[in-house]
């Protein structure tokens, strides 16, 4: 596959995800990801939230090194990402499971854990998967602005909008007391969270 049709292809993911209302992560996160991975050689990765996969692609397209296997429990989502990965020739680096996150136990260790799923849930997935970190591993964790709603008065929000915000706020509380790691919180794309093992 030539960089015109890869870069073609990215272009259909992207319009499915806008037109499907499916959430992906934002250019200038992703374009973060895929250089932390590079930079930091990151050759394995757990990601929790596949959605259609487009995350999952443009992180094992940084490098020809990168395996990743990525989780997902909504059908629609799950079958539209084995056709995107089976697109982009990367059924042998990019490993799929369909289930939710709390029924699967991952053996082995990862270079990069990245928390992409239910935010609310955000807690429960860095406790369950913090033990396949590898020693000088990362969790990742995007959509800590949440479309800059964190940032908003709470008080013009729907109650379920504003348990969310709160469970984020949580997280992030969560991240910074945990004296186990390293954290950083930068303002790129939509707010990412980098934890590193102390």
């Amino acid at each position: 596959m030539n960089d015109n049709s890869i870069y073609s292809q990215i272009k259909e993911v992207k319009k499915y995800a806008l037109e499907n209302k499916v959430p992906i992560m934002v250019d200038r996160g992703i374009d973060f990801m895929t250089r932390f991975i590079a930079d930091h050689q990151i050759k394995n990765i757990l990601e929790i939230g596949t959605a259609i996969g487009y995350s999952a692609i443009m992180m094992a397209l940084s490098s020809p090194d990168v395996k990743i296997t990525t989780i997902e429990r909504e059908q629609d989502r799950y079958m539209e990402a084995v056709k995107n990965i089976k697109k982009f020739n990367l059924e042998d680096r990019i490993t799929l499971i369909f289930n939710d996150a709390f029924d699967v136990d991952i053996e082995g260790g990862f270079d990069l854990i990245f928390l992409d799923a239910a935010k609310g849930q955000n807690i429960r997935f860095f406790e369950k998967f913090e033990k396949n970190l590898n020693e000088s591993g990362f969790i990742i964790t995007d959509n800590m602005d949440f479309h800059g709603l964190i940032h908003q008065e709470e008080e013009s929000m729907s109650r379920n909008l504003r348990g969310l915000i709160r469970k984020i706020k949580e997280y992030e509380e969560f991240l910074k007391n945990n004296d186990k790691y390293d954290v950083s919180f930068l303002p790129i794309g939509d707010g990412i969270a980098v934890a590193s093992k102390k």
